[in-house]
């Protein structure tokens, strides 16, 4: 079997004694529960996308800019769709460098029916399109945060050319560098061939190993932890939102003039929505519906409700009001940081995540926010990036087995390794550093040559009369 598969199901299935359970290698099979399941998962994410994302934004804005909001998020997930098949997916999940694949299977080149891709149990295999359609997905949602962040005052046609852009030179290396590896079942394969190579074969049974070990993204070489998107999805839109605002500049009247969300119903409806696609975006990351599985689901259930429940006490706390935006905004904050957790953390560590998710995106998204005055629309960094940093950081500490963790599997030994925090931190830290900076640089290049090219703002009358009108020459609503 040639595809190569992420970590991101983490390399936490970790616990599921995959060197133990091999004997079948020879004959792989398509798990017919497993590919229900991840086709289930596939369209929960999607449902996150459109309607979720797409109704929370739209009711975020004032009502002269919802359908705005509501094109771009639609235009993202369909582009990046077609991008995906004719490269994306290839540059991604194949071979190449540590830092960006190859093109062997650009247009689905060898993508059929019949092809498979591995899952974290061996002969335990999902249908190579079914993980095609997961994965893109997940390439279709994350520009579509990034536009919160610029929302009510950006053309169309910008986000219609940085979106392609982005996607292909910052999602696709990114993803490629945190999920691509060679897969357990090609490592426990290469490990049992050095043990039952004879002495005089054990060295190039040996180099074969250090070369399948070695067939991964930097990130993952680096031993960084991400389930399902911290660092891939939401600190890559987050900077990326966070360089957007402050290139474009602020909407006019912003801190002046009432700004108010027109739809705090909307925007609840999507909140909602967003969590249930939500189980998909996470628990789908297992491959397996496993034990594994159930881990993820039971702490995106419980990192979410902890989080809208500590973002409104504290804003009850310090505003003497709780609100409906806050609890929805903390909702989603937890669901942020418990992403890349919810297959490494126990349940009570992603309670704490929650809470501190909660409380420490609040105060971005309020007194940051606030001292240095950038217009960040829909609070696309503060929750997102801010909170996508927490978990990731968070997953370094929540794995240990200590604290009720997973432990991540060795899968040469054939059990989990030993826990080191300060080695487990570094490599964090290293996956959070290298999204701000590849996401944050690259970003601020793309949205300067899409300025040059066709131009990043509306005029200041546009703007005033609103985006639907101006941009569409359509309204939400007839009033």
């Amino acid at each position: 079997m040639t595809f190569k598969r992420p970590s991101g199901a983490g390399l936490a299935a970790l616990a599921v004694g995959l060197f133990a359970a091999t004997a079948a290698y020879a004959d792989p099979t398509v798990n017919k529960g497993d590919n229900a399941w991840m086709m289930t998962s596939t369209v929960l994410v999607l449902l996150m996308t459109v309607p979720g994302l797409a109704l929370f934004y739209g009711g975020l804005v004032r009502s002269k800019n919802m359908l705005s909001v509501l094109m771009q998020v639609l235009y993202t997930a369909c582009i990046v769709m077609v991008l995906w098949a004719l490269y994306g997916y290839s540059i991604t999940f194949t071979g190449g460098s540590a830092y960006i694949g190859g093109f062997s299977k650009a247009f689905l080149a060898g993508v059929t029916p019949d092809s498979m891709a591995a899952s974290f149990t061996a002969d335990a295999n999902i249908s190579e399109l079914v993980y095609f359609c997961f994965q893109m997905t997940f390439a279709a949602i994350t520009p579509g945060l990034i536009v919160g962040a610029f929302a009510e005052r950006t053309k169309f046609a910008a986000v219609a050319l940085f979106v392609p852009l982005w996607v292909t030179l910052i999602y696709f290396p990114i993803a490629h560098m945190v999920w691509y590896w060679a897969g357990p079942d090609a490592i426990v394969a290469a490990a049992k061939a050095v043990a039952a190579a004879a002495p005089d074969a054990k060295a190039a049974a040996q180099a074969k190993l250090d070369e399948v070990m070695a067939d991964a993204g930097q990130v993952f070489l680096w031993g960084a932890l991400d389930f399902a998107g911290g660092t891939v999805v939401h600190i890559n839109a987050g900077i990326a939102g966070l360089v957007g605002c402050l290139i474009i500049g602020k909407r006019t009247g912003y801190g002046k003039e009432l700004m108010a969300p027109h739809s705090l119903t909307m925007t609840m409806i999507g909140a909602s929505l967003l969590w249930v696609g939500w189980f998909g975006f996470n628990v789908g990351s297992n491959l397996e519906a496993s034990g594994t599985a159930a881990l993820a689901m039971t702490n995106t259930f419980l990192a979410t409700a902890v989080a809208a429940m500590a973002w409104m006490f504290a804003e009850w706390m310090t505003k003497g009001h709780p609100s409906l935006l806050g609890a929805a905004s903390g909702a989603v904050a937890g669901l942020v940081a418990v992403t890349p957790a919810c297959g490494f953390s126990g349940p009570m560590g992603a309670m704490v995540l929650g809470l501190v998710a909660g409380v420490v995106c609040l105060f971005f998204c309020t007194v940051v926010k606030n001292s240095l005055g950038y217009d960040d629309s829909l609070d696309v960094f503060g929750v997102h990036c801010v909170g996508g940093i927490i978990g990731a950081l968070g997953t370094g500490i929540l794995v240990n087995p200590a604290l009720g963790g997973t432990g991540v599997m060795d899968y040469v030994a054939g059990k989990i390794g030993d826990y080191d925090m300060v080695t487990q931190m570094i490599a964090q830290c290293k996956a959070v550093a290298t999204t701000l900076v590849w996401s944050g640089v690259g970003s601020a290049i793309l949205f300067k040559v899409v300025d040059v090219i066709v131009g990043l703002r509306v005029n200041v009358e546009v703007e005033r009369e609103g985006l639907d009108v101006t941009e569409h020459t359509e309204r939400a609503y007839n009033m």
